[in-house]
């Protein structure tokens, strides 16, 4: 059944961003998972060629530990697809040494924290439409965004990643508002699955 596929695909994508290894073996599981899984995003045509996801090398200035900002109001975004327009409201903004970028909770049954970017890598080297740092709804705790009892945050962008319409078009995804877009270059995490991306 596709229902227990994607159980199991977001109880394993949550216990790869829980465990305790660097980078390099986030990645080497990461693509494990995305050439094995049924649940994967890369299209079932493209599975057998495909020998894993194109990563900015790791870049230690690319982790920050910035304040938080109390924000507030709601946004409603179109993810084109089959959820319609989904509700966030603003949590919080991290002041990023590459600008602001706000942290949403998605106002929906369970909800989730979730902070999308663009940055000025996107559409040469990243994915056009941004990546995310966290979208708890599908188990990404802990790598791209820490959340410090002291009211800041930690951003670590090497965990930067695509959304699931960055490698099939048959996927609807949220992308970053406006005020989540940043002007400079972050190379860091994931880089775009196709280049003409």
């Amino acid at each position: 059944m596709d229902e227990l596929e994607v159980l199991d695909w977001r109880e394993r994508v949550a216990r790869l961003y829980l465990s305790d290894g660097g980078v390099a073996e986030f990645r080497a599981e990461r693509d494990r998972l995305f050439a094995e899984h049924p649940q994967s995003p890369i299209p079932p045509r493209e599975r057998a060629a495909f020998t894993g996801l194109r990563y900015f090398p790791p870049d230690p200035e690319a982790v920050v530990t910035v304040p938080l900002r109390p924000a507030e109001g709601t946004e409603s975004i179109d993810t084109g697809g089959p959820d319609g327009v989904v509700r966030y409201r603003r949590v919080a903004v991290a002041e990023t040494p590459w600008g602001p970028l706000t942290l949403w909770w998605i106002e929906a049954y369970g909800g989730g924290l979730f902070v999308p970017f663009r940055d000025g890598s996107c559409g040469r080297e990243s994915y056009g439409g941004g990546r995310y740092l966290t979208d708890t709804v599908k188990g990404t705790f802990g790598r791209g965004l820490t959340v410090l009892p002291d009211g800041r945050a930690r951003l670590d962008f090497n965990y930067g990643y695509n959304p699931s319409c960055a490698f099939d078009y048959q996927y609807a995804c949220p992308l970053a508002p406006p005020e989540n877009w940043l002007k400079a270059p972050i190379r860091a995490g994931e880089q775009a699955y196709r280049m003409e991306d």
